[in-house]
């Protein structure tokens, strides 16, 4: 729950954070040594022939570094933030009932990802110390690609934002026409490099496009609308050409946007229509619970009056049995006092 769902509690909403932070710093530092003031060279050995093919000449040639340094201050940073990574990922892992539903999330796949470069880096570094590498060159070029695999942390910010999740939800729904614009941008690519080609060949000047698939590269910069202008068309029937061109591409471009966009108001809406129930739900919660207390006051005081109702008929008869006793005495006193009277009396009477 801390680690899957930040709004469960106050501490999984600190975790969060944090984990944002991490994946912010370990996004800085990937571009920050990346700077000129930051690489570090060495000298390699590159030998090549000379002018005679018996003799070979060996040259210093300086590469850049791309193996980790224990006294980098990028290395450190990057340490710190693999360990905070792994140890999220040992946990979900630990706390998922399915583990081999677990790798099929795509967003656990990009956490893996994430950590994996560190590790092949780091087992480069040893076997750099160790004098067991052998093909340095190929050690450095499979490093560099790997190292390139970084860039995917930057997805891991989707697990905390709302925004990331719908477009990625935009983007599975509108497979169908995203790989219908790929088909149609295809096609056109091809008939439009073949046609320029064939509209240039015949020029006496030096076309930009030596073949079809030069050609390529042109085709899918009109279509797009971005023209960098490395590649262009001189003659009048490749300016037809290219016109045509950017005008199918910009067509093609937005017959499938309007679903695209629909997806995502769909997406987008439910994501909002969901938290509004979540918040009017919490609500209903507060207000039940402030119900029931109530209703549990008022049941106190419901069984204390039922008490009281219940023990009043005996104090009733309690007091009426105290009235009846002292009623009882009086007369009693009463009757003592009339009867010692008569005696006296009776007794004065004998005396005469």
């Amino acid at each position: 729950m801390l680690v899957e769902y930040p709004e469960s509690s106050m501490a999984a909403r600190l975790i969060a954070l944090l984990s944002v932070i991490v994946i912010l710093l370990s996004i800085v530092v990937f571009c920050l040594e990346t700077l000129p003031q930051f690489r570090r060279y060495h000298s390699r050995n590159m030998s090549h022939p000379a002018t005679n093919v018996s003799d070979t000449v060996v040259a210093d040639m300086f590469v850049e570094d791309d193996i980790p340094r224990q006294d980098d201050p990028f290395f450190v940073i990057e340490t710190v933030c693999i360990v905070w990574f792994t140890s999220e990922l040992i946990i979900r892992f630990a706390a998922c009932p399915n583990h081999l539903a677990f790798f099929r999330n795509i967003m656990n796949v990009i956490d893996l990802l994430a950590i994996v470069p560190y590790f092949i880096a780091l087992g480069t570094f040893l076997a750099e110390e160790g004098g067991q590498s052998n093909n340095q060159a190929m050690s450095f070029t499979v490093l560099r690609v790997i190292r390139l695999v970084r860039v995917f942390r930057i997805f891991k910010l989707s697990r905390h934002s709302k925004g990331l999740q719908i477009l990625g939800q935009t983007i599975h729904a509108s497979m169908r026409e995203l790989g219908l614009l790929i088909f149609f941008l295809f096609i056109c690519v091809i008939l439009f490099s073949s046609a320029v080609y064939f509209a240039e060949a015949g020029e006496e000047h030096d076309s930009h496009f030596d073949s079809i698939p030069h050609a390529f590269w042109w085709a899918v910069v009109t279509m797009t609308t971005v023209g960098y202008g490395d590649m262009y068309p001189t003659s009048e029937w490749g300016k037809l050409v290219g016109s045509m061109c950017a005008i199918a591409g910009v067509l093609t471009i937005a017959l499938p946007v309007p679903v695209i966009v629909s997806n995502f108001n769909y997406f987008y809406h439910r994501e909002i229509d969901s938290e509004d129930h979540a918040s009017v739900a919490g609500k209903n919660v507060e207000n039940c619970m402030a119900d029931a207390v109530r209703v549990d006051d008022v049941a106190d005081e419901s069984s204390f009056v039922e008490h009281i109702d219940s023990i009043s008929p005996n104090i009733e008869l309690n007091s009426c049995n105290l009235h009846e006793s002292k009623d009882d005495n009086v007369g009693n006193h009463s009757s003592m006092a009339v009867l010692s009277e008569l005696t006296h009396d009776n007794n004065a009477e004998t005396c005469m």
